[in-house]
């Protein structure tokens, strides 16, 4: 190939960059859906006498399994979809039970935290913008800004500020 030639390709394949852009694009916006999510098991520092043997070292001095995070969500996300993707993302184990009768899943574990762990009356709720809901996590949309608390309880929630649902 002769040294026009090459000089001819270079000053096309320029052109085309700049006329056409190098297909490289900015990152885009985030859609503008996010929610502050957070896991917590807090009140089991006042009861690990009481936490199944063997599962004090799960649970961490300040008992956060993850302190408040904003996350981006799309339009019709529950907060079952918002605490699943945050887990795997966060690589915090979660297990939950698809509960038919009641239409959504039920939170079993959350950090190898379970129902029980920690006395007959333990378990997980989950809170949204200070209100403890009385529907499963999976029929509640999330709605921009909103701030969804997982707290564990050690009380039915009576230790948490939800003793019944709001």
């Amino acid at each position: 190939m002769t040294a026009m030639r090459w000089k001819t390709m270079i000053a096309a394949l320029l052109t085309c960059l700049l006329v056409g852009g190098c297909g490289i694009q900015a990152p885009s916006e985030p859609a503008g859906n996010t929610c502050t999510i957070s896991i917590s098991c807090a009140t089991i520092l006042n009861k690990l006498d009481d936490l199944t043997q063997g599962k004090q070292a799960l649970v961490p001095a300040d008992g956060w399994l993850l302190e408040p995070t904003q996350v981006e969500f799309n339009e019709g996300e529950s907060v079952f979809h918002i605490l699943r993707r945050t887990c795997k993302q966060q690589m915090i184990h979660m297990e939950f039970e698809d509960t038919p009768i009641y239409n959504s899943a039920y939170i079993e574990g959350i950090g190898n935290l379970y129902e029980f762990d920690c006395g007959e009356l333990s378990g997980w709720k989950y809170r949204v913008n200070g209100r403890f809901p009385n529907y499963g996590c999976s029929q509640y949309p999330v709605q921009s800004g909103d701030v969804i608390e997982w707290l564990y309880t050690c009380d039915l929630g009576a230790d948490v500020g939800g003793g019944e649902s709001q």
